[in-house]
C-alpha cells in the first residue's frame, strides 16, 4: 500500500513537474493583453462584417480583453472614446477615424505614449502610427474610373456621390476616380455631392438637384448604400432604369452589395475588404514582437453581373465554414469547461489512459478532418481548373470571332477596288472626251479627284492589314538609293510650281547601294512628301536630303518643311494608327503615318520625327547598309524596277491640283439681292457649293472659322452654311458666338456634318443652329432649306413691319431679337423731339457699326432707320394732336422738326391732310 501511494505521489510529483516546465516554457510569450477598437460608426453592414472578422480571428486567441466603442458618426465622440482607453492603459489601439484632419492629435497622442496604433480603413492627415490596414482608396477610385471609361459606349454623363466631407477615404477615392478619367475623352463628370456616406443623406442631396439629374447616365458612388439611395431616386423620379450605377464596398450578406449586384439593383460594386482579420493578426505580430508590415494594402476589384454569382457561391461556402469553426469552437469550450469541472487530482494511470484516449481520438479526428480538407481543396482545384478551362475556351471563341470579323473587313476592302477602278477607267475617259465644256469637265475632274483620294485609302487599309498579320513579306533588292528618291522628288516638281515652294534635292554623293523594298520605300517617300504638302503654305520650302550615319552602317533619308508643325502631343502619337491632332484633323485618314513606320519596320530600319508647332516638321528615315540583317526570304535576286510611279504620283499628290476657277460673269453680273456665307474647309466641296449657290445668291467664301466668324460681322449675310469640323473654330462654336451677338443673332445658321449619330445631331442643335445636316446631302434638300429659312425670316419681318408702331410689341423668337429691337425702340421713343438725333447716334448707343445697324434693322424690320424714325415723329405728333392743346409749332419742336413748316409738308405727305386740318376734323369728330 505504501508502494502504490509512493508511486502515485511520484506519479503527481512527475505530471506536475511536466506542467510546471510547460507553464514556464509558455510564459515566454505573453498571451493575455488589452486591445482596445474604437470603430467611427459601426452601424452599416460592412463595418459589422469587420467587427464580425475580428471577432472570429480573437477566438484564436484566447485571454484577450477586446474593448469595443461606436463613435455613432461623431468625430468629438471618437477623441473622447480614444482618450478614455488611452487612460485605461490599453496595450494597444486599433482605430477607424471617423475624420482624417479632428481624429490625427488624438492618434498621435497615444503613439508618443508608447502605445502601438493601427489605423484602419481611414488615415489621418499625420504619419504617425504604427501599422496602416486598409485598401488603397487612391488605386479604388482610379479602378472605378478605369472600369467606367473602359466598359461606356458613347459620352458618358457622371455624377459622382462623395462620403463625408474631410475624411480621407473620401478625399483619395474622389482623387482617384479623377485621375482614372482622364484618358476617356468621352467621360464627364456632371456634377457632385456629398451622401456622408449615408443613404438617406445621399438621397437628400439628389432629391435637391433632381432637375439637373435627367442628362445623367452614369453614376459613381463611395460605397453601396449610397449608390442604392440613387437607385431609389430615379426609380422614385420615374428616370431611365439603364442608368449605370457602380458602388464601392460589395459587402456579402443580406443587404449587401453583393446582393444589390446580383438583383441589378447596382450594375457593379468594388470589393473594399475590411481588414478585420488582418488587423487583429497585425496586433498581436506587434504585441508579440514579431516582423510586421507597416502599411498593409488589401486587393480589390469590380464584382458586376460576370462575376456576381460566383462571388456569392464563394462568400456562401466561406460562411458556412466560418459557422462550422464556431461551433467547432463552442464544443471546444464546452469539453474545456467539462474538464475544468472535473477533480484537480486524479488518479496518474487513470490521467495518463484518459490523455491518451483523447490525444489518440484528436488524432483520428484530425487525420479525418485533414482528408475532408484535403477532398475539399482538391475539389476546390478542380473548380478552378474548370474555370480556367472555360475562359480559355471563351478566349478562344472571341479570338475566333474578331479573326472573322477582321477577315470580313479586309475582304470587303479587297472588293472595293474592282467597283472603284471601273468607276476611275470611264471617267477618265469622260474627262479627256469633255475638255472643252468647262462645267462638265470640272464636275468630273472634281469626282475624279475624290475616287483616288478613296482608293488610296483602301490600299492603305489593305496593306495595313497584311503587316499586322505577317502577310505582308518585303521583297528587298539592291538598287541606288539617289536615284530612286531623285525620281519620287521630280514626281512633285508640277506641284511645287503650282504652289510656289521652294523644292530642293541634296545627297552626299551620286550613287549609294541599299537594299530595300521598292514598292515599299516608294509609298514612305510619296507619303512624306505628300504631308509636306499639305502642312506648308504657298511661298515656303521642302528640303529633301540624303546622309550617311558617322559609323557608315545606315544612310539617312530627310525630309524637312516650314510649315505648321506640330505639338509635343501629336509628335508623341503621329506614328498612331488613325490619329489625328485636333488642329488638322480635316487633312487626312491618321492612317499613311502609320502604315510608313510599319513599312521601315519590315525593313529593320525605323522612321522618326521632330518638330515644333509653326515652325515645321523633319521626317527621318533609317536604312541600314548591306544585307546581314536581312532573312534570305527577304531578298529578292531579280531586279525590280520602281513600280507604277505615275501612279503614286496620281495617288498623293491628286488631291493637291487647284480647283479650276468658274465662270462666274454672268452671276456675277447680275445683281442678288440676299446674301450666303458658306465656311467649308475642304477645298473641292467650297468651290462647288459657291458655284451652286452665286446664281442666286451674293456668296461670301471661307475656308477657317475664324476667317468665317469675322466675314460674319464683316458683311452681315442673310444665311450661314458652315462645316462642323474646322481650323480654328469650330461650327459649334462659331454659331454659339453668332448666336449670342446682338449684331448677329438673327441669321440663321446651317450645320453641315459627316457626325451623323443622334447625339451629335443634338449637339449641333443645343448650339442654337437652325438646321443640321449630315454628310453626304442632296443638294437640292440644302437648296430648299436655305429658302425655307430666308422665306420664314421673311415672313417675320412682314410680321412685324405691319404696323411700325407696333413693332415692339410683336414676340420675336430669339431673345436677343427682341431686346435689339426694345432697345433700339426706346432709344428713338428717347430722342423724338432732338432734331439732330441721326444713325450715328443710335450706333454710338447700342455699340455696332453703321453697316450693322442697317442691316440689322432691315433683316428685321424690313425697312431703313430714317423711315422708321421719321415715321415714329409723326405717329407722335397725331398722337398729340388728338389729345393735347399744343399749338402745331410746338408739337413739330416736340416730334424733332427744327422747321414747322417742313413739318407740315411731310405730315401732309403722310396722312394726305395738314396738321391743321387733321386736328379740326378729329375735333368735330370728338
Amino acid at each position: 500500500m505504501h508502494k502504490n501511494a509512493s508511486f502515485i505521489t511520484l506519479l503527481i510529483s512527475l505530471f506536475s513537474f511536466l506542467l510546471i516546465i510547460s507553464s514556464c516554457a509558455g510564459g515566454k510569450k505573453r498571451t493575455s493583453y488589452t486591445i482596445g477598437f474604437s470603430q467611427c460608426v459601426g452601424s452599416d453592414l460592412w463595418r459589422k462584417n469587420m467587427f464580425d472578422e475580428m471577432k472570429a480571428e480573437l477566438s484564436l486567441h484566447p485571454g484577450v480583453n477586446f474593448i469595443y466603442t461606436d463613435a455613432e458618426n461623431s468625430s468629438q465622440k471618437q477623441i473622447s472614446q480614444v482618450s478614455k482607453m488611452i487612460s485605461d492603459g490599453v496595450d494597444l489601439l486599433i482605430i477607424s477615424p471617423n475624420e482624417a484632419r479632428p481624429l490625427t492629435a488624438i492618434v498621435e497622442e497615444a503613439y508618443n505614449k508608447g502605445i502601438p496604433v493601427i489605423v484602419i480603413d481611414r488615415k489621418t492627415s499625420s504619419s504617425l502610427y504604427t501599422a496602416y490596414v486598409g485598401a488603397d482608396n487612391y488605386e479604388l477610385g482610379k479602378m472605378a474610373g478605369q472600369y467606367i471609361g473602359s466598359t461606356s459606349k458613347g459620352p458618358v454623363n457622371l455624377l459622382e456621390i462623395m462620403g463625408l466631407p474631410g475624411s480621407s477615404p473620401a478625399i483619395e477615392r474622389d482623387r482617384g476616380f479623377n485621375d482614372g478619367i482622364k484618358r476617356f475623352n468621352n467621360v464627364h463628370i456632371q456634377t457632385k455631392v456629398y451622401g456622408d456616406w449615408l443613404k438617406e443623406n445621399a438621397e437628400a442631396q439628389l432629391l435637391k438637384i433632381k432637375n439637373t439629374l435627367t442628362g445623367i447616365n452614369t453614376i459613381f458612388a463611395h460605397n453601396d448604400v449610397m449608390a442604392s439611395g440613387a437607385r431609389n431616386v430615379f426609380n422614385n423620379l420615374n428616370l431611365p432604369k439603364t442608368v449605370k450605377i457602380i458602388g464601392v464596398d460589395a459587402s456579402p450578406g443580406a443587404g449587401g452589395g453583393l446582393q444589390m449586384v446580383a438583383n441589378k439593383t447596382l450594375d457593379a460594386s468594388l470589393v473594399y475588404p475590411t481588414g478585420g482579420k488582418e488587423a487583429i493578426v497585425t496586433a498581436f505580430k506587434i504585441l508579440n514582437k514579431e516582423p510586421f508590415s507597416r502599411e498593409n494594402i488589401l486587393q480589390s476589384l469590380v464584382i458586376d453581373s460576370a462575376n456576381v454569382q460566383l462571388m456569392q457561391m464563394q462568400w456562401s461556402k466561406i460562411n458556412g465554414q466560418q459557422k462550422d469553426i464556431e461551433k467547432q469552437q463552442a464544443l471546444l469550450a464546452e469539453q474545456l469547461q467539462v474538464y475544468n469541472s472535473q477533480q484537480v487530482i486524479l488518479n496518474i494511470i487513470v490521467i495518463t489512459l484518459v490523455l491518451a484516449i483523447v490525444f489518440g481520438g484528436l488524432a483520428f479526428y484530425f487525420l479525418i478532418e485533414n482528408r475532408k480538407i484535403n477532398k475539399s481543396l482538391e475539389a476546390k482545384n478542380n473548380e478552378i481548373l474548370e474555370q480556367r478551362n472555360q475562359l480559355i475556351e471563351v478566349s478562344a471563341k472571341a479570338e475566333v470571332a474578331t479573326e472573322a470579323k477582321l477577315n470580313f473587313f479586309t475582304n470587303i476592302s479587297h472588293e472595293f477596288r474592282t467597283p472603284l477602278t471601273l468607276i476611275l477607267l470611264p471617267l477618265e475617259d469622260l474627262i479627256a472626251q469633255t475638255k472643252n465644256a468647262s462645267v462638265q469637265s470640272n464636275s468630273l475632274k472634281l469626282i475624279h479627284k475624290n475616287v483616288i483620294r478613296l482608293l488610296r485609302y483602301v490600299n492603305q487599309l489593305i496593306e495595313y492589314r497584311k503587316i499586322e498579320y505577317d502577310k505582308l513579306k518585303i521583297r528587298a533588292t539592291e538598287n541606288n538609293l539617289i536615284a530612286f528618291v531623285k525620281e519620287i522628288v521630280e514626281a512633285f516638281n508640277d506641284m511645287a510650281a503650282n504652289k510656289n515652294i521652294g523644292l530642293q534635292f541634296t545627297s552626299f554623293t551620286n550613287s549609294v547601294v541599299v537594299w530595300f523594298d521598292v514598292n515599299m520605300l516608294d509609298k514612305v517617300i510619296f507619303n512624306l512628301l505628300s504631308n509636306a504638302f499639305k502642312f506648308t503654305k504657298h511661298n515656303g520650302s521642302i528640303k529633301v536630303s540624303i546622309k550617311e550615319s558617322d559609323d557608315y552602317n545606315e544612310v539617312f533619308i530627310q525630309v524637312e518643311d516650314n510649315g505648321i508643325g506640330m505639338t509635343e502631343e501629336s509628335v508623341s502619337h503621329a506614328f498612331d494608327m488613325f490619329y489625328q491632332a485636333d488642329s488638322y484633323s480635316y487633312k487626312g485618314s491618321g492612317l499613311g503615318l502609320a502604315l510608313s513606320k510599319e513599312f521601315m519596320s519590315l525593313h529593320k530600319g525605323d522612321l522618326k520625327v521632330k518638330s515644333k508647332k509653326n515652325q515645321g516638321t523633319v521626317f527621318t528615315v533609317h536604312l541600314r547598309l548591306g544585307d546581314s540583317h536581312l532573312l534570305e526570304d527577304e531578298k529578292s535576286i531579280r531586279k525590280e524596277s520602281i513600280e507604277n510611279v505615275y501612279e503614286q504620283e496620281k495617288i498623293y499628290t491628286i488631291a493637291f491640283e487647284d480647283s479650276p476657277e468658274q465662270q462666274t460673269a454672268l452671276a456675277d453680273s447680275m445683281i442678288k439681292e440676299q446674301s450666303v456665307l458658306i465656311i467649308e474647309d475642304n477645298t473641292d466641296l467650297l468651290t462647288y457649293l459657291t458655284t451652286k449657290f452665286e446664281t442666286q445668291y451674293e456668296v461670301f467664301a471661307a475656308s477657317k472659322g475664324g476667317d468665317g466668324f469675322n466675314l460674319a460681322f464683316e458683311k452681315v449675310p442673310d444665311i450661314i452654311i458652315s462645316d462642323v469640323v474646322l481650323p480654328g473654330l469650330s461650327g459649334t462654336e462659331i454659331t454659339n458666338k453668332l448666336k449670342s451677338d446682338v449684331r448677329t443673332s438673327h441669321i440663321p445658321i446651317i450645320l453641315l456634318t459627316a457626325k451623323g449619330s443622334l447625339d451629335q445631331q443634338i449637339e449641333g442643335i443645343h448650339s442654337m443652329a437652325d438646321l443640321y445636316i449630315t454628310k453626304p446631302f442632296n443638294f437640292e434638300y440644302l437648296n430648299a432649306s436655305v429658302k425655307n429659312l430666308i422665306r420664314n425670316r421673311l415672313i417675320l419681318k412682314e410680321h412685324f413691319t405691319s404696323d411700325i408702331s407696333m413693332a415692339e410689341k410683336l414676340p420675336v423668337s430669339k431673345s436677343l431679337d427682341k431686346k435689339f429691337l426694345n432697345d433700339f425702340a426706346g432709344i428713338v421713343e428717347q430722342n423724338l423731339s432732338n432734331d439732330k438725333f441721326d444713325v450715328e447716334d443710335i450706333c454710338k448707343i447700342i455699340g455696332i457699326s453703321r453697316i450693322q445697324l442697317y442691316r440689322k434693322v432691315k433683316a428685321l424690320l424690313g425697312c431703313n432707320i430714317t423711315d422708321y424714325i421719321l415715321n415714329r415723329r409723326l405717329k407722335k405728333a397725331k398722337y398729340l394732336l388728338n389729345n393735347e392743346n399744343y399749338t402745331i409749332s410746338e408739337i413739330a419742336y416736340m416730334v424733332g422738326f427744327s422747321n414747322p413748316n417742313y413739318f407740315s409738308t411731310v405730315f401732309k405727305a403722310k396722312y394726305d391732310c395738314t396738321p391743321s386740318e387733321f386736328k379740326k376734323k378729329n375735333a368735330a369728330i370728338s
